[in-house]
């Protein structure tokens, strides 16, 4: 059941082989038994059932049946979901509930999908370990396997500074796919925060053209880069949930105006007369020879299969970490400039004047991270500085943009690159690093998709020698989402990935934790 795809999970559906309610308690039990994973911070059962009995009336009814009806999926915790708790994984957020749902969930939910659950991230989604939220760090299944005890871990002990960190921001929903607690997540992608969890975990992450899925009701990071993005455990469904998802919103004024036809991708692919490019730029300082000879071994395959494989450039990609720095901290000192204590958020007992009202709300209700992209913003748009980094960033921003559309205009249709630098680190190796350092260094590879406003895929392709997953990136023209799903899914048919072994994830983390075990409780 577990390695069903979408489509699979409706034929069973309708062939009586399962039904809604039995899925929704399996997915549901299976969220219990790994919560030491932290990938939830609300578990929805008593709404879950709801959906999925609801659904099961459909279906016996004779009803219209599509391919996310009473399929359990979970929703990261910073999208508005009505009379559901969303917050951001934060203390100034901590208790609100949203009247109404963000227009991507409120399109799952009219299609019968069932929502088990609102999963974890870093606080209101700044970070790439999903480490920093005030509901505890989310832990890798991958941390727990046959695999990478086998290969790494046999003879380690598992203390808390030793599990493997789930990447981030979108980490909690990355470990809802990977643990086979769902069968498709929403996260959201400002720099990465799809991608870069979802090839820690092993999954299929999706970062659609900007303006393709609405962001009305996604509590906002950076305006004008964040998208939902998309996690499944294969390139298929990922198409499916698109197909649901995409289209013009008219609470959201920067999503498409053309109508959006949702599409399958066809089961035989011929790459013979594609053309990718491989960006020199992209053989960046840190990158593991693991990754490297991933990469190479990709491009190959392409090559052997009569792709033409070919070497590009976009010289302006060094220069994207500090350009998406300064703009990201200039959109998030705006946007969480509303939460103040007064109309928005958490309120701080110390009235004495408005000033320390101010001061003490924020400082309650942001962590370190958080207020230091708030501070840094601010000095960015100071007066005195707006031009000398501000306008000189959105400059550059463009130079990258212009780039892409320079290869993909010399005939290229796609660009093979690493996800990530290494595989996943334990949190003791993650956290040598401060929050703002390690996100620079970790959405390297992701950082300038969004600056360029490009979709792009990752899909993993093998374990490293540590029985952790590595994954390949795939980045595309604008608004040609279907073609790049398309070679994302060629790519995948040739990969033997394997599905992490749940039961075996079950068994050990119980043999660690027994009483008479040593290794402290997680």
């Amino acid at each position: 059941m577990w390695g069903w795809t979408l489509r699979e999970i409706t034929r069973a559906f309708q062939e009586g082989r399962i039904s809604p309610t039995e899925l929704c308690q399996r997915c549901l039990s299976l969220i219990r038994k790994t919560a030491f994973l932290n990938a939830y911070i609300t578990v929805t059962e008593e709404l879950a059932m709801q959906q999925a009995t609801a659904a099961e009336q459909r279906l016996q009814r004779g009803k219209s049946f599509g391919p996310l009806d009473g399929v359990p999926i979970a929703v990261k915790d910073n999208f508005s979901t009505a009379g559901v708790e969303t917050t951001c994984a934060s203390n100034m957020l901590k208790g609100y509930i949203p009247p109404f749902n963000a227009t991507v969930v409120q399109r799952l939910l009219d299609q019968g999908a069932v929502l088990v659950g609102k999963t974890n991230l870093d606080e209101f989604a700044m970070g790439s370990g999903s480490i920093d939220g005030i509901f505890g760090p989310v832990r890798n299944p991958w941390g727990y396997s046959e695999q990478y005890r086998e290969r790494f871990a046999r003879d380690q002990k598992l203390e808390d500074s030793n599990w493997v960190i789930a990447g981030g921001s979108s980490g909690g929903s990355a470990v809802a796919v990977a643990s086979q607690t769902c069968f498709a997540s929403l996260g959201s992608d400002t720099g990465g925060s799809t991608r870069n969890p979802a090839a820690h975990c092993g999954i299929v992450g999706f970062k659609s053209s900007y303006g393709l899925l609405s962001r009305h009701g996604l509590i906002p990071l950076v305006n004008s880069m964040d998208v939902p993005g998309i996690m499944t455990r294969c390139v298929d469904d990922i198409s499916t949930v698109l197909g649901t998802l995409a289209g013009h919103d008219p609470k959201d004024s920067t999503t498409i105006q053309d109508p959006f036809e949702p599409f399958e991708l066809p089961d035989e692919i011929d790459v013979r007369n594609l053309s990718v490019g491989i960006p020199k730029e992209y053989h960046a300082p840190g990158l593991s020879s693991e990754v490297l000879k991933t990469w190479i071994k990709a491009a190959d395959l392409f090559e052997n299969a009569g792709a033409r494989v070919v070497e590009v450039s976009l010289p302006h990609t060094q220069y994207s970490i500090v350009c998406y720095h300064v703009l990201c901290t200039t959109e998030v000192a705006s946007n969480m400039a509303r939460f103040d204590g007064l109309e928005y958020g958490h309120r701080s007992e110390i009235e004495s004047s408005t000033e320390a009202l101010y001061a003490a709300t924020r400082h309650e209700g942001f962590n370190d991270a958080v207020r230091g992209r708030i501070l840094a913003g601010n000095y960015f748009l100071l007066k005195q500085n707006y031009d000398h980094f501000f306008v000189k960033a959105q400059k550059v921003r463009r130079l990258i943009a212009n780039d892409f559309l320079k290869v993909f205009g010399s005939g290229i249709d796609v660009l093979l690159t690493p996800t990530t630098l290494s595989d996943a680190f334990t949190y003791h190796e993650f956290i040598k690093e401060d929050n703002r350092t390690r996100s620079a260094q970790e959405d390297i590879f992701t950082q300038s998709v969004n600056l360029a406003g490009l979709p792009a895929v990752t899909v993993p392709t093998a374990l490293s020698e540590r029985g952790l997953p590595l994954s390949i990136q795939f980045i595309g023209r604008a608004f040609c989402d279907k073609q790049l799903l398309t070679v994302a899914k060629w790519f995948e048919q040739q990969m033997n990935f394997p599905h992490i072994n749940i039961q075996g994830l079950l068994n050990h983390y119980n043999e660690l934790h027994k009483p008479h075990n040593s290794v402290g409780a997680i």
